[in-house]
């Protein structure tokens, strides 16, 4: 490797597969086993290219180093705010020369599991409305980025990633050249950011028009001037302050953290100030995302989980409880149902996955497709059919059309 030098953030282990890559070449001439070729993967300005090694996977953008050190800072701490970005690991500087050139630095990050670009999306047919949710996964993304103090720059379809989250899309900031963190934003960087965003997306959606990808009742103008309008009912929502009397109070904080909660927010702090007309409450919300669900239900089963399908989780939870219940016609504590649900229904009826069909979704996402497969079964049966049932149908049926994360390059 030379002179070669890698930063990079711990723990050590995860990166000492990579000092044996060609660090010494220009990206977009490796030739490596470790190289992976991304079926989803988006439009990038730079090469881009995946390789998995140890078992994981990262992304390495070949990029200038002052670009790179700086998306390498800002990454590492949106991902200590819990935000919902990319991952990053690290930074390989001083590559040296080729023929004659400087090569550029190289940002590695992990591969986000499971997640797709927008084109995938709307090329295999993910998702029954894929605007409408992509939108709004990009909206609440935004919001939460602007919440924390990002400004992005160059927010866009491109630069987003999406993941299946439960009957929804989950959106994850993948590129962050152009951001910029202050402790707040100004109405004139949020405004730009909208606007931008607005542009690039109708841009975007134009483009998959002509490819003969975009729903023919979509209209990208319609879209591009609904985006500032979703991203401005979600803003309102979460940063208004509100007035009421005294004797209102309690029901009125009440009500109004349960409406956080149901747009998948959660509240940091609340401040009640008390003025001649009565009292203005001012909510502060948390920008990580939500946690609640995900936190219990992995108290209870072990398993790490989006927020979305931890609630669809539990929710089987508290079902099969009862069925526990009833059966041995005796209460059955939470935290035995839990655990007899993890093993007795979660881990079988992943199990029935065959080994090839394991990269299509992520287990909980694949347990939240059976139990609807399951829904859709039942009401045709016109009884329940069961669980084992839905989930021998819905392997053989349903799982196989869903397409593959990640294509190996043949040799």
């Amino acid at each position: 490797m030379g002179g070669v030098r890698f930063i990079f953030r711990p723990p050590a282990s995860h990166a000492a597969g990579l000092l044996s890559l060609p660090w010494d070449t220009p990206l977009e001439d490796w030739v490596d086993e470790h190289l992976l070729e991304v079926v989803q993967r988006g439009i990038s300005r730079h090469v881009v290219r995946f390789v998995e090694v140890d078992g994981l996977v990262y992304a390495l953008k070949e990029i200038d180093e002052r670009l790179a050190r700086r998306e390498y800072r800002l990454l590492g701490e949106l991902e200590a705010m819990g935000m919902p970005a990319v991952s990053v690991l690290g930074i390989c500087v001083e590559r040296g020369l080729f023929d004659g050139t400087e090569l550029d630095a190289v940002l590695v990050t992990r591969f986000l599991d499971y997640s797709m670009s927008y084109r995938y999306v709307f090329s295999h047919g993910h998702t029954a409305q894929p605007t409408d949710q992509l939108i709004d996964a990009m909206v609440e993304l935004l919001v939460r980025l602007h919440l924390a103090g990002l400004f992005w720059g160059d927010c866009s379809l491109s630069n987003t990633l999406f993941r299946p989250d439960a009957g929804s899309i989950g959106a994850y900031l993948v590129d962050a050249e152009t951001a910029e963190m202050h402790p707040t934003l100004s109405d004139g960087q949020r405004r730009f950011d909208i606007s931008y965003a607005a542009e690039r997306v109708g841009g975007e959606l134009f483009d998959l028009q002509a490819g003969g990808l975009l729903p023919a009742d979509v209209d990208p103008v319609q879209i591009a001037e609904e985006l500032p309008q979703r991203y401005t009912a979600l803003w309102d929502e979460l940063t208004r302050e509100e007035a009421f009397q005294p004797d209102e109070q309690r029901y009125r904080v009440a009500q109004r953290v349960d409406r956080l909660n149901d747009l998948g927010f959660d509240v940091d702090e609340i401040e009640l100030v008390t003025t001649g007309e009565g009292t203005l409450m001012r909510v502060h919300t948390r920008v990580a995302e939500t946690g609640r669900h995900r936190e219990q239900l992995f108290a209870l089963t072990g398993l790490q989980v989006t927020e979305n399908q931890a609630r669809r989780l539990l929710n089987d939870v508290v079902s099969y409880r009862a069925h526990l219940e009833q059966k041995e016609d005796r209460p059955v504590p939470e935290t035995v149902a839990a655990h007899r649900w993890r093993s007795e229904v979660f881990d079988r009826v992943l199990a029935m996955v065959p080994v090839g069909l394991a990269d299509r979704l992520e287990p909980a996402e694949v347990f939240h497709e059976i139990l609807e497969h399951r829904w859709f079964l039942s009401e045709k049966a016109g009884k329940d059919v069961g669980t084992t049932a839905a989930a021998t149908s819905y392997v053989a049926r349903i799982l196989p059309s869903t397409p593959s994360t990640l294509t190996v390059l043949p040799e």
